[in-house]
């Protein structure tokens, strides 16, 4: 007897997806094809090209979200249609993008009596932007008020992330990026008064440094600013960019000030997508009252079916993000997020230990008391028989990436290393980077250094 499937053609030829048209030629680079071509081999191409990008989970250079549970997936699923920006027509995403501002501002110890303004963003950087802009148009109307010259405004910082160099070009503001000093890490208050002047608009303390991970004393820096109002006269806010700290410090360090407990700080974002542990793509910014938000930058418009105030760089943003990261308050709660990060504490202590143990290494950073991360560079570098940039590359060979990268400008003769412990990084796979790293080391000091520098850290 001879079986045959219902439906079988046998002229039809059999089709794999790499059997396919175009899994026999080089992908388009430069322009579209002209036909169509089967879903499958398609998928299955550009996944064997994603296939060569690194494994994000043992990228210890980046501070964004690299895992997330399954429902997290579904959410944005749901989600990929809209268009957050659109609150007329997505009335309950936007009420959550409201509950999502609240939650922070709450977390961030807005005054009670005042409700917290604020958005979402597409990350900490735009966050940071609008917080900056807002400083600038305050001092302005201040400035013309009093019928005072407005064509000088500065912006006094220490070491920051490139996204303040962005505003400052962008925004025409001078940027006054104030010297590490010797053995610091970020701005220190007996910095501030040789920098701060009339045409200053705001001071932006980091609530962990991007490049050694703690946190600039922003409540010493706000009492440094008491003082020279006292002085001089001169009010100067403070923006925080706590695009890191501001989901960390909350559950690690509720006790220490640098939120709104302080009033001389305005204004504050951070990163949903990095301590957030939201997926890439939202940022936050929150003022703690309504009137530190001029009026004149909010826009309104009604073509999309309401009157709908709207302040950001971009327009059309999916709601995804703000989603998940609603959906993260409510699965996690208070003692999720310590949890989480006390955990987190934990394995970067672990790692800090080992490097300790180390010969020929320098803890910059230890994990304790800011961000779980840790920061090391070598005793002596003239002596050394590899450079950091060496180590980068043979512990790449491993699939670990772990940024070497000079200190800011002023002392760029420092080369550090850092690892960030974030959500998904586990004790033991800590442990394991811990073990190749011993390796490495003892691999380069038998042996050449072949490894060339690598240009700077760059996100």
């Amino acid at each position: 007897m001879v079986l045959h499937r219902i439906g079988d053609d046998s002229d039809t030829p059999y089709e794999d997806a790499y059997a396919l048209a175009i899994s026999e030629q080089r992908l388009p680079r430069f322009r579209m094809p002209e036909d169509t071509s089967p879903a499958r081999a398609v998928h299955a191409l550009i996944r064997d090209e994603l296939a060569l990008d690194g494994n994000s989970s043992q990228n210890l250079a980046t501070f964004c979200t690299t895992w997330a549970e399954p429902e997290v997936h579904e959410l944005m699923d749901l989600c990929l249609d809209k268009n957050m920006i659109d609150k007329d027509e997505y009335p309950q995403t936007a009420e959550i993008e409201s509950r999502c501002v609240r939650i922070i501002g709450d977390l961030w110890n807005a005054p009670g009596a005042q409700s917290p303004t604020g958005c979402s963003t597409t990350g900490s950087s735009e966050a940071g932007m609008l917080g900056g802009l807002a400083l600038k148009w305050r001092w302005r109307k201040r400035r013309e008020a009093a019928g005072l010259p407005t064509d000088r405004p500065n912006l006094v910082c220490g070491p920051v992330q490139v996204c303040w160099e962005k505003f400052a070009r962008y925004f025409d503001v001078e940027l006054r990026q104030v010297p590490l000093e010797p053995d610091a890490t970020g701005l220190r208050p007996h910095q501030l008064r040789e920098h701060v002047d009339e045409n200053t608009i705001g001071v932006v303390a980091i609530l962990g440094v991007t490049y050694t991970c703690d946190y600039e004393p922003v409540a010493e820096l706000a009492a440094a600013l008491d003082a020279i109002e006292r002085d001089t006269g001169l009010d100067v806010p403070i923006h925080v960019d706590a695009a890191s700290g501001g989901f960390i410090a909350p559950f690690l360090h509720p006790e220490v000030e640098w939120d709104f407990r302080l009033p001389r700080v305005a204004s504050i974002n951070a990163s949903g997508h990095k301590y957030g542990m939201a997926p890439l793509g939202v940022g936050w910014v929150v003022w703690r009252a309504e009137e530190l938000l001029p009026e004149e930058l909010v826009f309104r418009v009604s073509y999309l079916g309401g009157d709908m105030p709207t302040f950001a760089l971009n327009f059309s943003r999916p709601g995804g993000e703000i989603v998940a990261q609603y959906y993260t308050f409510l699965r996690l709660g208070r003692e999720g997020y310590r949890k989480v990060y006390e955990a987190a504490a934990r394995t970067a202590r672990s790692l800090a230990e080992q490097v300790r143990a180390m010969d020929g290494f320098r803890l910059l950073y230890d994990g304790q008391g800011a961000l779980p991360a840790v920061a090391w560079t070598l005793t002596d570098p003239q002596r050394s028989p590899f450079t950091l940039y060496d180590l980068t590359e043979r512990l790449r060979l491993r699939g670990w990436q772990v940024p070497a990268y000079p200190l800011p400008a002023d002392r760029q003769e420092v080369v550090v290393q850092r690892v960030l412990i974030r959500h998904g990084i586990s004790f033991d796979k800590i442990a394991l980077l811990g073990q190749d790293l011993r390796s490495a080391v003892a691999e380069l000091a038998d042996g050449p250094c072949g490894a060339a520098p690598r240009p700077g850290f760059h996100h």
